[in-house]
């Protein structure tokens, strides 16, 4: 686990691997709730008889914004802010979807901060993120994250000041 007091200790990170996750299993379940949560029910995510009798594999594929949407999770023990008083999620640069997710696979996150810059009073921090299907050569996805930082110490100094 990295600690991130500052901007400074962030921009040390540059070009590093910061993490590799445990294993989650992706179960119908979980594609299910993404289905009724986002309305997407396209077949090949939900229905089972269907996509064992038309897909390769016969296995139904989680959504790709789901392998997406679990990044937070496989990735949150990477870093640690400390004096944070809040973070916000900026988006993505790039995404790209390359190995589908079919039902009980294992999938883990594997990050690495590209950039670490100040942006006002913020940390802007980017980073690769990838989602990676045990035994599958390529990852599900690789994304580009964008986040922004408030450290605690910087918000009340920039309340002070406008006062």
């Amino acid at each position: 686990m990295h600690i991130i007091r500052s901007i400074e200790d962030a921009k040390a990170l540059e070009g590093q691997e910061i993490g590799v996750s445990d294993w989650i299993t992706v179960d119908q379940q979980r594609i299910d709730k993404f289905a009724d949560a986002t309305g997407d029910f396209q077949w090949i995510h939900v229905d089972s008889g269907r996509a064992a009798a038309e897909l390769p594999g016969g296995k139904t594929i989680a959504h790709g914004y789901l392998t997406l949407s679990l990044i937070p999770a496989l990735t949150n023990g990477f870093a640690e802010f400390e004096n944070l008083a809040r973070a916000v999620n900026f988006g993505c640069n790039k995404l790209r979807f390359y190995t589908p997710v079919t039902v009980g696979s294992r999938v883990r996150g594997r990050a690495t901060v590209i950039q670490a810059r100040k942006r006002g009073s913020a940390l802007h921090l980017l980073s690769e993120i990838k989602v990676e299907v045990e035994g599958q050569r390529k990852p599900a996805c690789i994304a580009e994250t964008l986040g922004m930082y408030f450290f605690a110490d910087v918000v009340e100094e920039k309340a002070v000041s406008n006062g």
